[in-house]
């Protein structure tokens, strides 16, 4: 008995149902972007972490990389940092703020870590930059 060759057409199909390219699973990254994704609290909390790391090394690179001296851009990266992460998880996410502890642990999340950061390239890169 002869085997039969499935035919090329019906070997495409699959491939054409997960669109193409093999990608079913849409990126972890879209996730963060995507209002309709569930969020359990340690999840959200990491979100807004390393949100807020990301933020403390860009602003400590800028204002290192400009000779920036002065408390007043220390309360400017504070403002930053906390206005972007309320802007993620109020406008971007729409999330209740209230079932993941309120305003405050979500704007509190990360701030100590990030101001850390932040003072520390800051005053690297001004200190290698300009000295």
């Amino acid at each position: 008995m002869a085997k039969a060759k499935p035919s090329s057409s019906s070997s495409k199909q699959p491939q054409q149902q997960n669109g193409g390219g093999g990608h079913a699973v849409p990126s972890k990254l879209a996730r963060y972007l995507d209002p309709e994704a569930s969020w359990d609290k340690d999840q959200l909390l990491d979100a807004v972490h390393w949100i807020r790391q990301a933020v403390g090394l860009a602003c400590g690179l800028l204002w290192g990389s400009l000779p920036l001296v002065g408390g007043v851009w220390i309360a400017l990266f504070l403002a930053i940092s906390t206005g972007i992460v309320y802007w993620y998880y109020a406008y971007v996410l729409k999330i209740d703020e209230e079932e993941f502890g309120g305003h405050g642990a979500l704007l509190q999340e990360g701030m100590f870590a990030s101001f850390t950061l932040f003072l520390l390239s800051w005053i690297l890169v001004y200190s290698l930059a300009h000295f």
